[in-house]
């Protein structure tokens, strides 16, 4: 799938979830932003109530979440009371991986903060199948499908969400609207700031998966706070060919989006 070269306002329902556009605006976005790379951005501007999307198939496409599932992994892990709070320990487990800051313990804000993989699937195991499907379909995330494995599902398995449920997702952390305590939201609303300036903070999570059908996709979701402004975002960079393209992906998913939310002067 090819990048177009247009970044487009929803104007009529999408097929995943309604929404309700006041506004109309076309905003160019340079087919380089994607580098041949398909994928897609819808961004939600929460004052003006407007819709910006960039490829609207792939918009309302389910994809693995990857470590963006990470955000609502954090929140069940909390809320069931399996983890305490952001300076809950895991012990490494004496494993040595590719990514080293992976190899030492971790807590909850160090484990998001460095995408842990190893410590979200200990917490997925302690959290267990059957919590972790009740609580994923209370929320209603995605398809909802753990089949995948308990410690896997999220990772090019069987759960599947597509960017406008991201975003969807997002904004009802950020409104409390999520089933969770205020304390468990409110922690995980602390880890996931990247940024805070004197003019915006900027929360979000990257993720990224190969997929069993050899395609792979890299994300970047989260949300800017801009004086009493809240602008949520969901990108997505995918490929077909995940062993030519996987790298390029990882490398440059998160760098893509901030590059259009500049261009949007968002940030």
């Amino acid at each position: 799938m090819r990048a177009s070269t247009r970044l487009v306002v929803i104007l009529a329902a999408a097929t995943t979830l309604p929404l309700r556009a006041q506004n109309v605006r076309e905003t160019a976005l340079p087919a380089a932003r994607y580098n041949d790379l398909g994928g897609s951005f819808i961004m939600y501007d929460r004052n003006a109530d407007t819709y910006n999307r960039y490829n609207p198939s792939e918009c309302n496409r389910r994809r693995s979440p990857a470590s963006t599932f990470k955000i609502l992994n954090s929140l069940i892990g909390l809320e069931t009371g399996v983890i305490t709070d952001e300076h809950f320990v895991i012990p490494w487990d004496s494993v040595v991986r590719p990514i080293s800051a992976w190899n030492r313990d971790h807590d909850l804000a160090s484990a998001i903060a460095n995408s842990v993989v190893p410590y979200y699937q200990e917490l997925a195991r302690r959290v267990g199948e059957k919590r972790m499907r009740d609580e994923v379909t209370r929320v209603g995330y995605g398809n909802n499908d753990i089949s995948g494995g308990i410690d896997r599902f999220w990772l090019g398995s069987s759960l599947r969400i597509s960017p406008l449920e991201q975003l969807e997702f997002l904004r009802r952390l950020y409104d409390g609207r999520l089933p969770f305590s205020p304390r468990s939201i409110a922690i995980v609303k602390k880890i996931l700031v990247l940024e805070k300036t004197d003019r915006y903070t900027l929360r979000g999570k990257t993720g990224f998966a190969k997929e069993s059908d050899s395609s792979a996709v890299g994300w970047f979701v989260g949300y800017v706070e801009k004086g009493d402004n809240v602008y949520f975002f969901a990108c997505n960079l995918t490929s077909d060919h995940a062993s030519r393209d996987g790298d390029r992906i990882f490398n440059t998913r998160k760098e893509t989006c901030l590059a259009i939310l500049k261009d949007l002067g968002v940030l």
